[in-house]
């Protein structure tokens, strides 16, 4: 899979839309692939506030206030660190919606990374709202395909967090 569920893109639109509501991203692993696909959506400047995009934990302390002790201790890879990153990303982007991911696309054998993973959080107001740890299907180990799988996963979780989130008033 090398492309992006453009569909579920813009039903997420229709919805925030609807709502009245907007979206922000922060990432680290998918390396931007979210502001890429939410900005190709139909009238994305309607809903979607923008992204960042930090690697290291000097920019994720300093842009998103990840406790740098923490994001030391993991390599900044943690359940902890993805929702730091989407309640931040909120008030940093002034959003509704936030989501953050950080993990690994493609293992780093001399830090003892031999497992890819993520973890995702998607936060509403500031408050985590749906998290967890997402790993690509056995065999799969392209960087670029592990991007877009944690990219269309996250996508798809958040289509299903709106569908399912009775309407709140926007702020």
């Amino acid at each position: 899979m090398d492309t992006m569920n453009l569909d579920s893109i813009n039903r997420i639109r229709t919805i925030l839309m609807n709502r009245q509501q907007t979206l922000a991203v922060a990432e680290s692993v998918t390396a931007g692939m979210l502001q890429v696909a939410f900005s190709s959506a139909d009238k994305a400047s309607e809903f979607f506030q923008g992204g960042i995009t930090t690697y290291n934990l000097g920019q994720k302390a300093r842009h998103l206030h990840l406790d740098p002790i923490h994001g030391q201790r993991c390599n900044c890879v943690s359940a902890e660190t993805a929702r730091t990153l989407s309640e931040n990303c909120c008030s940093f982007f002034s959003s509704h919606w936030g989501i953050g991911i950080t993990g690994y696309a493609s293992t780093v054998p001399e830090e003892g990374i031999t497992e890819l993973y993520s973890y995702y959080s998607i936060a509403a107001d500031g408050q985590e709202m749906k998290s967890a740890r997402i790993t690509p299907p056995p065999g799969m180990d392209n960087p670029i395909a592990v991007r877009y799988f944690y990219t269309n996963t996250v996508i798809d979780i958040l289509l299903d967090v709106l569908t399912n989130t009775i309407q709140k008033k926007p702020r």
